[in-house]
């Protein structure tokens, strides 16, 4: 089974608590990649998991060691960690750009997914800044220069729109999803699902590898318990792993995507 590298999907919340006139802070540390990492390591994966804050200092340093890894997953993380390590900001010194280490990476056969976050593709307050790196041109998706989130706190059921062995035999509509980043589909790119009208899993290839972007979360807020709970998703998380990694998926399901709309 592949090796996978997932990057990324922690945080530390700070928060202050005013109490009439006297006030105090508490900290916390989440990761939210739980139900995700469990998916593919119940799946036979072996997974390697390195945290937001880890990266500068657990994450390969050049393309040789991510070629260790049949695929990399970055998930609700930006660029600014991939490229501003402490030697390069604190003291001017060079080092790896590994957004470009990532970008060779892909092109000499490795698999790319990006999961969509605040903090993923352009993000809040275009923050994220994944379109202005080297490993832009490995996505299957255009990037906006701008905050691209779609809020959908209503909820919104994702569509398939593609047949495609990835998503073969999971159905015409997915549970609800409460966000996403807008991006545009990259010509020669496959739309293989939308959400709202916006593309939400697309699949391409970039030199020998292979690339994915799913413009949700794999977690809250946007990714809701329903979703987590859905029986498809850990079979969507291994399958799409499996395809990044090169392998070929057998068709599974016997209807078309145009018979099982009408079901």
């Amino acid at each position: 089974m592949p090796h996978v590298l997932v990057v990324g999907e922690s945080w530390f919340t700070h928060s202050v608590h005013q109490k009439g006139f006297d006030s105090f802070h508490t900290s916390e540390y989440v990761e939210g990649a739980t139900v995700f990492l469990d998916a593919l390591r119940d799946r036979g994966h072996r997974v390697t998991y390195v945290p937001a804050h880890r990266i500068d200092t657990e994450l390969p340093d050049s393309v040789e060691g991510f070629a260790a890894y049949d695929a990399v997953v970055i998930s609700d993380v930006g660029a600014n960690s991939f490229q501003l390590t402490p030697p390069t900001f604190a003291h001017s010194l060079p080092t790896p750009d590994r957004t470009e280490l990532l970008r060779a990476y892909v092109e000499g056969g490795g698999g790319l997914l990006m999961v969509g976050g605040y903090l993923t593709f352009t993000g809040i307050d275009a923050k994220a800044r994944w379109g202005r790196t080297p490993l832009a041109a490995a996505l299957p998706v255009d990037l906006y220069d701008r905050d691209d989130r779609v809020e959908l706190p209503a909820g919104a059921a994702p569509r398939v729109v593609s047949p495609h062995p990835v998503i073969d035999g999971l159905g015409a509509r997915w549970p609800d999803l409460l966000g996403l980043n807008e991006v545009a589909v990259r010509e020669g790119a496959d739309l293989l699902a939308d959400c709202a009208g916006h593309p939400l899993l697309v699949v391409g290839r970039y030199g020998a590898g292979r690339s994915a972007a799913f413009t949700s979360d794999l977690a809250p807020h946007w990714a809701p318990p329903g979703f987590l709970a859905w029986d498809g998703y850990p079979v969507l998380w291994d399958r799409l792993v499996r395809w990044l990694s090169g392998e070929a998926l057998p068709a599974t399901a016997t209807a078309s995507v145009r018979e099982r709309r009408q079901v």
